[in-house]
């Protein structure tokens, strides 16, 4: 069993958002639907908690109530082998959601995902300063990263 586990509070979309996620990795897997019992007479009966993984990481979704929402002080980091998966991700995870910039976007639950090509990371590190810099300022340009846009940018 993983040691941590990453709690996400929803008001009441627990279980609508488990099974979205799952659909959209590989190794992926709902694990446990908890529910209230008669300890919270007004919930007793419906959905509590959902345990699921993504890609092989355990996560909880928690219907907490309305009290809390998500920020992008927290987001799930998505490290992307090619432009086909970010455009993919990028489609699917924005569908009722929001773009935002540099790879970023909340989903349709409000939370905040990053999804990075592997491309970018390698650029943004590239011992040559004068080619990170150039790929860091397109990448400030950019919502949806574009790896051939970045390409271009370094000159390759």
């Amino acid at each position: 069993m993983q040691k941590i586990t990453t709690c996400l509070w929803f008001d009441d979309q627990a279980e609508q958002a488990a099974n979205f996620y799952t659909s959209l990795f590989g190794n992926s897997r709902i694990v446990e639907v908890q529910y209230y019992n008669e300890a919270m007479p007004d919930r007793a009966g419906q959905v509590m908690l959902v345990l699921f993984e993504l890609a092989g990481q355990r996560f909880m979704a928690l219907n907490g109530g309305p009290e809390f929402t998500f920020t992008e002080a927290v987001s799930l980091h998505v490290d992307c082998a090619d432009q086909r998966e970010v455009d993919e991700l990028w489609a699917k995870l924005t569908d009722g959601g929001q773009e935002s910039q540099c790879g970023w976007l909340k989903d349709r639950f409000g939370l905040s995902w990053q999804i990075i090509p592997r491309r970018l990371t390698e650029l943004l590190n590239d011992p040559d300063p004068d080619r990170a810099v150039r790929a860091t300022r397109a990448m400030l340009g950019m919502r949806k990263i574009d790896v051939q846009g970045l390409l271009e940018a370094v000159g390759d």
